[in-house]
C-alpha cells in the first residue's frame, strides 16, 4: 500500500473514530500530553466481564495532531479483545506500523503518545481515573 492509502486511512481515524470518547464504566485509565506540541491523549479500556485478563473495550479522548489522534484510534482498535498482557507488550514498532508511514523523531513522539498511555494505564492498574500527566520519552 502507498503512503497515499495511509494518509487518508490517518485522516478517517482523526476525523471519525468510533473508539473516541469515554466509557461508561472504565477499569483503566490514564492521560498523558507531550508539553512540546500540546498534544494530549486520555485512554480507557474496560476488562472483560467473564475474563478480567482481557480487555472488552477501549477509547480514547484528546486534541492534537492528526498523528496522536488517529495513533490512539487505531490503538483503541488493535487492543480490544486482546489479553492484558499482550497489550501491555505491544511496542513502538507495532504503533508505527500500524500507522504505516515514516516519522520524523519529532512526529515518532506524537504517534507513540497514546502507546504510552496505554501502558501507563495498565501498570497503574487504576481503575477508571485519569493518571495524571507527564510528557513523552
Amino acid at each position: 500500500m502507498d503512503d497515499a492509502f495511509y494518509r487518508e486511512e490517518l485522516l478517517d481515524h482523526f476525523d471519525s473514530s468510533p473508539h473516541r470518547g469515554r466509557l461508561e464504566a472504565a477499569d483503566l485509565g490514564a492521560d498523558l500530553d507531550n508539553p512540546l506540541c500540546g498534544d494530549q491523549i486520555h485512554f480507557e479500556v474496560a476488562l472483560d466481564a467473564e475474563d478480567p485478563g482481557r480487555i472488552a473495550a477501549a477509547r480514547f479522548d484528546g486534541h492534537g495532531c492528526v498523528i496522536s489522534q488517529a495513533a490512539a484510534s487505531i490503538l483503541a482498535e488493535q487492543v480490544e479483545g486482546r489479553p492484558i498482557a499482550e497489550a501491555r507488550a505491544l511496542t513502538a514498532d507495532h504503533m508505527i506500523q500500524w500507522l504505516g508511514i515514516p516519522l520524523t523523531p519529532a512526529r515518532r513522539k506524537c504517534g507513540l503518545l497514546a502507546l504510552r498511555t496505554l501502558h501507563r494505564a495498565i501498570d497503574q492498574g487504576t481503575p477508571g481515573a485519569p493518571a495524571g500527566s507527564g510528557s513523552p520519552a
